[in-house]
């Protein structure tokens, strides 16, 4: 009975080494030599600046942004915003990492233009009283022609998650109008949204076992997942309908802390993060059905957190390249500090170099990659045959700590970045900013 159980611990252990082997290596057991900061634009003493609430010092705790466009009637951008769901009272209610001890106070949206520079709360209008407001991941459809927007965005309440719906007027960019809050028993663990259509959208679930569970179960059980990366979460796809309804149907199974997703430009290509594996899935959408399928895996040199497609289709991911420190810092313990990274991901050309995809990924197997960071990603993560992968900026948590969203504006190539536990944004110019 006893060489039995052996041979079954063995196995299960051989099965946990070769799967999540390399990141538990990598981002518990080892500490990154990682810089002060790193700007791949320039000295980030120079090109980087933060934006803060000088008012109120509420702009901190920021889980995730993206960009509101304003089109026009032929689609170009006349207009463009950052919305960003942040929750300053992050370090007393968090149900992914915990604690879980006071959910009375409210998260806040902001919006940001990106053409002056103001930066203004969002409001709640005919928001349901007694319900409460712990923004993570959303996304909002893009107004044209001045037209209203949808935007959706995970709540992760007292009772149980739900998603708000609320709808943004660029006539009132200022006030956000709440429609419904969708509730259903799928609805485990939502984190991340990625719309399809107006009323339609991309939703992933990061636990199975979560932080919910009776004590002290749901600490215990929620923490073996994130870090023992069993393939026990998903990606569903979410239809309302008029009457408020909603249609659900998974997409994507198997999948490891599924964090965030976006996306692309085209409509067709998922991509979802993979915290626990330290990797992005990509996965080929049909958009008549929503089906997706998988198509290729990138390693990243970090708990990959938010995912977001910039105006050309490159990824860009930010997270948290050693979880330890992370947990220090959601524990608040003295002195804590929490490196920070992020990266973009853009495809190979087809016909790079005329090379296979077997030969390109020998050549950089030589030759390395990500060569101008300080600590370079290709240090921790084998190069891809399939993706380029570059260092966009890193921090040991001096500068910046905790990222969680990216995002690069092409048009003028300015990068933000949020941290969980930050305050403020962090923002990096391609030209120096005079002090």
């Amino acid at each position: 009975m006893f060489y039995k159980f052996a041979a079954v611990l063995a196995t299960l252990l051989a099965i946990y080494v070769y799967r999540s082997g390399r990141a538990f290596f990598h981002h518990v057991l080892t500490v990154p030599n990682l810089p002060k900061g790193y700007f791949v634009g320039g000295d980030y003493r120079d090109h980087c600046v933060f934006i803060k609430d000088e008012k109120d010092n509420r702009l901190n705790h920021c889980e995730h942004m993206l960009f509101w466009d304003h089109l026009d009637e032929e689609d170009h951008v006349t207009n463009r915003f950052i919305l960003l769901s942040c929750d300053p009272e992050r370090r007393e209610w968090n149900t992914v990492m915990g604690p879980m001890n006071d959910p009375d106070p409210f998260g806040h949206l902001w919006i940001y233009s990106t053409e002056t520079g103001s930066l203004s709360p969002i409001s709640l209008a005919n928001y349901p009283q007694g319900h409460d407001f712990h923004p993570i991941g959303f996304d909002v459809y893009p107004s044209k022609a001045s037209a209203p927007s949808n935007l959706f965005l995970v709540n992760h309440a007292r009772e149980n998650s739900t998603i708000e719906q609320f709808v943004l007027d660029p006539a009132q960019p200022t006030v956000a109008t709440h429609v419904r809050t969708l509730t259903s028993s799928y609805f485990v663990a939502p984190n991340s949204v990625a719309l399809t259509s107006p009323t339609s959208f991309y939703l992933t679930n990061d636990h199975l076992m979560t932080y919910r569970l009776p004590r002290p179960f749901g600490s215990i059980l929620s923490t073996i997942e994130t870090i023992g990366g069993p393939p026990l979460t998903w990606v569903a796809h979410v239809t309302v309908l008029p009457d408020g309804s909603i249609e659900h149907k998974f997409a994507a199974l198997g999948i490891a802390f599924a964090n965030g997703v976006a996306l692309s430009r085209d409509g067709l290509c998922l991509a979802v993060a993979s915290s626990s594996m330290a990797k992005v899935h990509f996965y080929k959408r049909d958009p008549s059905t929503n089906d997706l399928t998988l198509d290729r895996d990138v390693i990243v040199p970090f708990g990959p957190d938010n995912v977001m497609y910039d105006d050309d289709d490159t990824l860009i991911v930010a997270g948290h390249p050693h979880f330890p420190s992370f947990v220090a810092v959601v524990e608040s313990k003295s002195g804590a500090k929490a490196p920070s990274w992020a990266v973009s991901i853009r495809p190979f050309a087809a016909n790079q170099h005329g090379e296979s995809e077997g030969q390109k990924n020998s050549r950089s197997k030589k030759t390395g990659y990500d060569s101008r960071a300080p600590l370079s990603a290709s240090v921790i993560a084998p190069a891809s045959s399939t993706d380029e992968v570059e260092t966009i900026f890193q921090s040991d948590g001096s500068v910046y700590g905790t990222a969680t969203t990216g995002l690069i504006d092409s048009q003028t190539g300015t990068f933000y970045l949020t941290g969980l536990y930050e305050d403020g944004v962090l923002v990096c110019y391609p030209e120096p900013r005079s002090i």
